[in-house]
């Protein structure tokens, strides 16, 4: 394998990770983390420890198995320090906390969490973990905020099992949406800033997702399906209709166009209406709020989305299409972390260990993320802003100043956004 790191530190690496106070019961487990994180931001087909233990030196495969698995260190702290490091540096305001989860395919049946379940990743039910995760964007930058991987009740109900793959003694069986709620109630604890919240259908169209939300006095935007129950707020209609029966007796002229992020075939735009009514609990309550229907533009493939929302009235279209549409930052944090920093190519078995990768790799995004705010703010250029996704490739390779180990310049693959530093 003809893919090398330097055995040195990377001056900008070792720079970030003194902002960081980890404790760490062994003296090698900063040199440790250190070694793994390189290993992440290396141009690796595959980043495993035994591939990383290949290509970065002053490390083995051993030790970077015992740093996930063995070694005494606070994963957890860690991330809170790296979450507040992100809001000093990398947030201007108007952000929404995004809530989705992603699959890992694996095979067998030991490593933790595993089972076969739906995943939208394989879209379609397979064998595998999932994980649910937690991402902040704002029109300056985005980036994840934390992940807790979701345990199927076969798992919870098994004691025995889970002894094995030292999950916790008291964790109990939670649903997706529970999860998603801890990792809110932990996003707020840490201070993170946001103006709402933002989900897909599976999230949307749970009343309890939507009822814990509530209780904690969070706006939200979140997809739900068609059958999703609401009662306009106009005279003369049934007291509680379908979400696409609503829209569906609305005159098209009702309907605006609204662009809300320009992609790499121009501006995305779509037909939007805004409809004022309430969505009714099984327990016969009545919570205020918008239904927001979308369909194709002219010329556009015919399709149809719905959103419910509690922002207050003075809410305009344009607000609520923006919010609706910022989920695509943390599909975009699950596309990068996996395909450029191995998020989904970690080999053990264990809960510690997989949220231990989980954390380096959001540590390793931070980085990357860091050196391309700091590249913009060097640089500024006129015209439009960059979007606010991923850094670039052009600005990673400028930032880093080393020299990997093989003689090569440090420098950023041309085929993706996030990249290995080490080539």
């Amino acid at each position: 394998m003809d893919v090398h790191a330097s055995p040195a530190v990377l001056p900008e690496l070792e720079e970030f990770l003194a902002t960081f106070q980890v404790r760490f019961r062994r003296p090698e487990g900063e040199e440790a983390l250190e070694r793994y994180l390189t290993g992440l931001l290396t141009a690796l087909p595959n980043k495993n420890c035994d591939t990383m233990a290949e290509a970065v030196p002053g490390t083995s495969e051993q030790r970077l198995q015992e740093f996930l698995t063995n070694m005494q260190w606070d994963e957890q702290d860690l991330n809170r320090q790296r979450v507040e490091k992100m809001i000093a540096e990398a947030t201007v305001g108007q952000g929404v906390l995004i809530f989705d989860d992603t699959g890992f395919a694996k095979q067998g049946k030991a490593s933790v969490g595993v089972a076969r379940q739906y995943s939208g990743t394989l879209g379609k039910v397979g064998n595998c973990q999932v994980a649910v995760t937690c991402c902040y964007s704002d029109p300056h930058a985005s980036w994840p905020v934390a992940v807790r991987l979701y345990l199927p009740q076969e798992w919870t109900e098994d004691p025995e099992r889970c002894r094995k793959a030292r999950v916790p003694a008291d964790m109990t069986f939670q649903t997706k949406p529970q999860i998603a709620l801890e990792l809110l109630d932990q996003a707020r604890a840490w201070g993170v800033p946001h103006r709402c919240v933002v989900a897909d259908a599976d999230y949307g169209d749970n009343p309890h997702c939507l009822a814990g939300l509530e209780v904690r006095r969070e706006r939200y935007v979140v997809a739900v399906r068609s059958d999703f129950h609401m009662r306009p707020q106009r005279w003369g209609v049934p007291p509680r209709q379908r979400v696409d029966q609503v829209l569906a007796a609305l005159p098209r002229r009702q309907w605006r166009t609204v662009r809300w992020r320009h992609g790499t075939k121009g501006w995305l735009r779509k037909k939007f209406v805004a409809v004022r009514g309430w969505r009714i609990t099984a327990e016969g309550e009545a919570h205020i709020g918008w239904l927001l229907g979308e369909r194709a533009a002219r010329g556009q493939p015919e399709e149809h989305k719905y959103y419910w929302s509690n922002l207050p009235a003075s809410a305009t279209l344009e607000e609520l299409v923006h919010a609706a549409h910022r989920r695509h930052a943390i599909e975009q944090f699950h596309e990068e972390a996996k395909e450029e920093l191995g998020w989904d190519q970690y080999q053990g078995r264990l809960w510690p260990g997989f949220h231990r990768h989980a954390v380096t790799v959001m540590l390793a995004l931070s980085f990357l993320l860091c050196l391309e705010l700091r590249q913009r703010h060097r640089h500024p250029k006129r015209g439009r802003p960059r979007d606010p996704f991923s850094p670039s490739a052009r600005s990673v390779a400028s930032c880093a100043t080393g020299r990997a180990s093989r003689g090569g310049p440090l420098a950023a693959q041309p085929s993706g956004h996030l990249v290995g530093i080490y080539r």
